[in-house]
This record gives C-alpha cells, structure tokens and sequence, in this order.
C-alpha cells in the first residue's frame, strides 16, 4: 500500500483531518503528506471542507 492509499483510508476511518494530524498518525514527514496531498486534490479523490482540513471524497 503506498502514501496515497494511506491518506484515503486514514481520512474515510477519521474524517475531516489537517495535513499535520495525517502525519503523525501515519508516522510520515508532514512534507511527504503535503506532497500526496497535493496529488490526490489534482486527481479529485479528496476534497477540502475547510481551510487546512481534508476528507476523502
């Protein structure tokens, strides 16, 4: 399973998370996070409820 599929099921398991929080709880570097995140906004499978916030679509 790589980052991508971490973050997705990290945010469908805990809703609505900072980039910071993602980090931690996967025990990554929050610029690796950034980065993913980043990817899976481009490609549309996570969106931003709120400033700073994710959840999976």
């Amino acid at each position: 399973m790589d980052i991508l599929d971490k973050i997705l099921e990290t945010l469908k398991e805990n809703g609505a998370m900072k980039a910071g929080e993602i980090a931690e709880k996967l025990n990554v570097d929050k610029k690796d996070i950034d980065k993913a995140i980043k990817k899976l906004k481009t490609d549309e499978k996570i969106e931003s409820p709120k400033r700073c916030y994710y959840s999976a679509k």
